[in-house]
């Protein structure tokens, strides 16, 4: 048997991670105070940190807290596209940890966001806004060059990502002469 094309098993993997997502209402939260907001009720202060891109990875929840799993999704932008903040917070920390550049911002109420590999000139303490300008994307890490892992954790636990985003912006199709 043929193996389809890796665009075929990336965009497989993404539909049945939504319908999962969907089916199971974000996923199992070991606290209930950390309940996160079904599909459809995301938090419309939080946008998407890159304005143009393609999901290359997405959130698969693993079986248990130790599990294997990938907690986060990874956006394929331009390399020149820049990083924003997803919503208004603190940077919690801006280093490199293990070769690759971390940003994490502290959104209060258990909400934090981390975002790698990237360069950011921010400082722990800088307070950012909804939108702001906050890295670039950078090398390193478990991401294919050129992907963005974004993370969120709420309460410490980590959430797929799209619970907060929203749906993946539609294509547009511009003419192409």
């Amino acid at each position: 048997m043929r193996k389809p094309p890796a665009h075929s098993r990336s965009l497989a993997a993404l539909l049945v991670g939504a319908a999962l997502v969907a089916a199971l209402g974000g996923g199992a939260e070991p606290d209930a105070s950390a309940a996160t907001p079904p599909i459809g009720e995301e938090d419309p202060a939080w946008v998407w940190p890159l304005a143009a891109f393609r999901v290359e990875r997405p959130f698969e929840a693993p079986a248990h807290r130790y599990g294997a799993g990938h907690r986060g999704i990874d956006l394929r932008a331009d390399p020149a596209e820049p990083i924003r903040s997803p919503a208004p917070g603190t940077v919690a920390f801006s280093g490199t940890v293990a070769r690759r550049g971390i940003l994490t911002i502290d959104h209060g109420d258990g909400l934090v966001t981390t975002l790698e590999p990237v360069e950011s000139e921010l400082e722990p303490g800088a307070p950012v806004d909804r939108g702001q300008v906050v890295a670039r994307v950078a090398v390193g890490g478990h991401a294919a060059p050129g992907a963005l892992h974004v993370g969120v954790r709420r309460h410490g636990e980590y959430i797929n990502p799209l619970l907060l985003l929203g749906e993946v912006p539609r294509a547009v199709l511009l003419p192409c002469c």
